[in-house]
């Protein structure tokens, strides 16, 4: 039995993806030993799998489908940096949404079909952008307090009219996604 290492993404419009670059571009001016995501592979998450069977990818695709059927698309605005799991230990840097409450919805109502399938359920969901992972406490305080710099920064709003099924492969190099489904909103 085959395995892929899956995920359930939004994935972000690229004139967004221009403005949070010039984010990127702030931290990369510190001397820190941060792991940035690459912009083609910037996304939302709304479940990650890790590995699972690939036999079963087609319920778990009608289970998608059928609560993506109950959302007509909508808008978020991604707003604010932060850090987790907080900025004095900082792992993840990201970037946030404000009004998420479709997102956070349609997170429940999907969590809610997976978890009938057997996979566990999220025991807390954040709505948030990774733009970069810390490796080590090089750098920290300027970090911190770019990320304190940018917490309210506004980076735009885009309308999100699906989601996608990805696949990913780790490398060397960084992840490759590669996208298995996409359902329409």
């Amino acid at each position: 039995m085959s395995q892929l290492r899956a995920f359930l993404a939004i994935d972000i419009d690229e004139d967004l993806k221009a403005k949070i670059y010039k984010i990127i571009k702030q931290f990369k001016t510190i001397d820190a030993n941060i792991k940035y995501v690459d912009l083609e592979n910037l996304h939302l998450t709304l479940k990650f799998f890790g590995d699972i069977d690939t036999e079963g990818i087609d319920l778990l695709s009608s289970r998608i489908s059928e609560v993506v059927n109950n959302f007509d698309n909508f808008n978020v605005k991604i707003k604010g940096c932060g850090a987790f799991p907080n900025t004095n230990r900082i792992k993840v840097i990201w970037l946030g949404l404000e009004e998420d409450e479709t997102v956070k919805k349609l997170h429940d109502e999907l969590d809610k079909e997976f978890v009938k399938l057997g996979l566990d359920k999220d025991k807390k969901f954040s709505s948030h952008l990774t733009i970069g992972r810390m490796k080590s406490a090089k750098g920290k305080a300027k970090v911190k307090s770019t990320i304190e710099e940018f917490s309210d920064v506004e980076i735009g709003e885009m309308n999100v009219d699906k989601i996608i099924l990805k696949k990913s492969t780790l490398t060397p190099q960084g992840p490759i996604y590669e996208d298995l489904e996409i359902f329409e909103l």
